[in-house]
């Protein structure tokens, strides 16, 4: 169904915000949007919420399945205004973010749907995922010049760090249980990349609740939400494969001209699999087997 506006959505679909989970993708441009929906649909989530401009065609068969409301993704602030809006309308409802060329995988989730994973959060009393944003990228940017390829997909088997988090309100002493990821194109690429968009970690499936704020580095403000395990175990972390950054960086006109490849020593092609992205440590599965 297709709605003017976002509150027009939030008015006339309140059934739909009323059990979850609901993905919401953000589209920036018509790139392997109709497979973003259709992965995030046979995911399990119960509802997909598509926030992008009417001018964007989608098969209809997949326009049928989905709310598509028209909305300006490129307006400042445009992914926090939306994703706020839709956590203070319906608390207690499980959500999830992303942009198109966005895929989310979870441990095991070729035999495992978002539902039986969250389930299995909730028993743990757990209220939110750290996910790693991993760079996907074309092998060859001469037959792929926007650097997108399902087929010929490639990532970075090494190369990612963790920092700590300082907190200003305790003398930047670090946080507990809270890290800042770094690696990927985001690492490789600095020099394109300003500082504050070099972190991979992301927020992005969280209980919402009153209250609750998204922040502009996909952080959240009750802190326990962003801390990447409870105090006394290891839990579930999701992995969104993206070929976001390398569409950006193929795009940009300061980055465009001085990058003619993405692939290094490191690159591997990606399996579309779970069990890669646990092999490579970039995904855990904590207690749930």
């Amino acid at each position: 169904m297709k709605y003017t506006s976002l509150e027009a959505f939030l008015s006339q679909s309140k059934p739909a915000l009323a059990k979850g989970p609901l993905a919401i993708v953000f589209a920036e441009d018509e790139i392997e949007l109709d497979t973003t929906l259709r992965h995030h649909l046979n995911a399990g989530f119960a509802e997909v919420v598509l926030l992008s401009p009417d001018i964007f065609d989608l098969p209809a068969e997949v326009e049928e399945k989905i709310h598509r409301i028209r909305y300006d993704v490129h307006a400042e602030q445009a992914l926090l205004s939306a994703v706020n809006r839709l956590i203070e309308a319906a608390p207690g409802i499980w959500m999830y973010y992303c942009y198109n060329a966005e895929y989310l995988f979870f441990p095991f989730c070729e035999t495992r749907n978002i539902r039986e994973m969250i389930s299995f959060q909730i028993e743990e009393r757990r209220e939110a995922f750290l996910s790693y944003v991993v760079d996907l990228y074309a092998d060859d940017l001469s037959e792929a010049p926007n650097a997108v390829s399902l087929e010929r997909a490639c990532l970075d088997k090494s190369g990612y760090y963790a920092l700590a988090r300082p907190d200003p309100a305790n003398h930047n002493h670090p946080k507990e249980r809270q890290l800042d990821f770094f690696g990927g194109l985001r690492w490789r690429f600095e020099e394109h990349i300003p500082p504050a968009k070099r972190k991979i970690d992301r927020i992005a499936l969280f209980r919402a609740k009153p209250g609750l704020k998204l922040r502009a580095d996909f952080t959240f403000s009750d802190e326990e939400y962003n801390t990447y395990a409870c105090a006394w175990h290891h839990n579930i972390t999701t992995a969104i494969v993206s070929f976001r950054t390398a569409k950006a960086l193929r795009t940009n006109a300061g980055s465009r001209f001085d990058i003619h490849n993405f692939r290094w020593h490191n690159s591997i092609p990606f399996e579309w699999h779970s069990q890669q992205l646990m092999d490579l440590g970039l995904m855990e599965p904590g207690q749930w087997f």
